[in-house]
């Protein structure tokens, strides 16, 4: 139990009626959002809170909002959590909502390599059904997000992260160039993926994860799942994880999904792939400001290198043929072995160790989940020592984002594969998108 028990049965019994709180713990997931499963008169549910007020300060709406919306997905066939209550100010938990819990598998690592023969085909019906809720019953305060204006607005957060790291600037440039027509708006989920929905043996049981709908073009949704970070490792399926784009697509066009564009889809999967970017970025940033001071969030930092290895493998096929096909240069010289006083390095392995060996085997729940990140952050720290690979080339970004320097140049695009190859060899050695760039790319 938790001091949290008691204010959480308070609400329960005004929501449902009589009960006792039972089996209250808190998932081990959920980067941005707190969540606590727990029973009451002997039924499952779910606890969404916000960890602070100020996490949720620069949201475009808050969580009466968002149950609010879910309530209309539910209501509307989507197989969306059914919320129970909504906290207010007097319930003395912060911001939140309670759902029914759903009896399903969540984690992509278990869901992946066997999932269930319908899930693709499910996925692209219930993103479908998703971009059909009536409008007139999503909330007057979800957003309409306007394509052009929210580029703009990822090229100012660069800019103030330093503007100096060319795969994110080639992509911005990339998308000023490509920036699609307005399309009629639907409610897009903005978060639809693996990681997010809930799967037991008759597939797809659950949508989880609302807080970043919004009004706007459905190919964002149909793009975001199939980013290579969130197929984990099934490189070879790209919608997912799960199959093949045009057993998606078909899934939701028969389920009264309008007609693919595949230019659309592409820019997508490039603007998401940048967004996400910048909000590794923004994690560093949330650290630093002290809105957030979790090490996950400057774990997840790191994996800005990620998708800037991903930026560059989408966007190679802009240059020549000639220079798509040129070797890498080589990478820079690792560190000399020390010889005297414990190195830096050596003082981050000792602390890792001895979280592993004498902090992860007593810890449970989040607490164990906590020392895990914890040693990554460390892995970080000790491979960066040695490496000596950089991202950052400011001059290099500009001309980029400017057009003065594009793909063509020779040699170019060989450095920016090197320079993402290296960064994503520190910050995510394990990412399965680094093993088949080198693969490819001969790095």
């Amino acid at each position: 139990m938790t001091d949290l028990a008691p204010l959480l049965s308070a609400f329960m019994t005004r929501a449902l009626g009589p009960g006792e709180i039972a089996n209250l713990g808190r998932l081990s997931g959920g980067a941005n959002m707190e969540s606590w499963a727990f029973d009451w008169a002997g039924e499952g549910y779910v606890l969404r809170r916000a960890p602070s007020a100020e996490y949720m300060a620069d949201r475009p709406y808050g969580h009466p909002t968002e149950a609010a919306l879910v309530k209309a997905a539910h209501a509307a066939g989507v197989k969306a959590p059914e919320v129970v209550g909504v906290l207010t100010d007097g319930d003395g938990m912060g911001t939140g909502y309670v759902m029914r819990r759903v009896i399903a598998e969540v984690s992509p690592a278990k869901i992946l390599p066997a999932p269930p023969p319908s899930l693709v085909a499910d996925l692209g019906r219930e993103l479908a059904r998703i971009h059909a809720i009536p409008a007139e019953t999503i909330p007057d305060a979800i957003p309409h997000m306007d394509t052009a204006a929210a580029l703009a607005e990822l090229k100012a957060r660069f800019l103030t992260y330093g503007g100096d790291r060319p795969a994110i600037a080639l992509a911005i440039r990339w998308c000023e160039d490509h920036l699609p027509t307005p399309a009629p708006p639907v409610l897009v989920h903005g978060d639809y993926r693996m990681g997010n929905i809930m799967v037991d043996g008759d597939g797809l049981a659950v949508v989880l994860d609302w807080e970043l709908a919004h009004r706007g073009d459905a190919h964002e949704d149909l793009a975001f799942g199939c980013m290579t970070v969130w197929r984990f490792g099934q490189l070879d399926k790209p919608a997912f994880g799960v199959g093949s784009l045009e057993e998606y697509f078909a899934a939701y066009e028969a389920a009264g999904g309008a007609p693919v564009d595949r230019d659309r889809f592409r820019f997508w999967l490039v603007y998401r792939t940048l967004w996400w970017a910048l909000g590794c970025l923004q994690m560093g940033q949330a650290w630093r400001s002290g809105a957030d001071t979790t090490v996950e969030r400057v774990v997840v930092g790191r994996r800005t290198a990620e998708q800037e290895l991903d930026l560059i493998a989408l966007l190679e096929t802009e240059a020549p043929e000639a220079e798509r096909f040129r070797a890498l240069p080589p990478s820079p010289s690792a560190a000399p072995a020390p010889v005297g006083e414990p190195t830096n390095r050596e003082i981050v392995q000792a602390v890792r160790d001895w979280i592993e060996g004498a902090i992860k085997p007593h810890a449970e729940g989040h607490a164990k989940f906590e020392a895990v990140v914890a040693m990554n952050a460390l892995g970080i720290v000790m491979r960066d020592l040695g490496a000596g690979a950089r991202a950052e080339d400011a001059a290099l970004a500009e001309s980029l984002m400017s057009g003065t320097t594009t793909l063509a140049e020779p040699g170019l695009l060989a450095r920016l594969r090197r320079a993402v190859l290296d960064k994503c060899a520190v910050d995510s050695p394990k990412y399965a998108a680094l093993a088949a760039a080198r693969s490819r790319w001969g790095g």
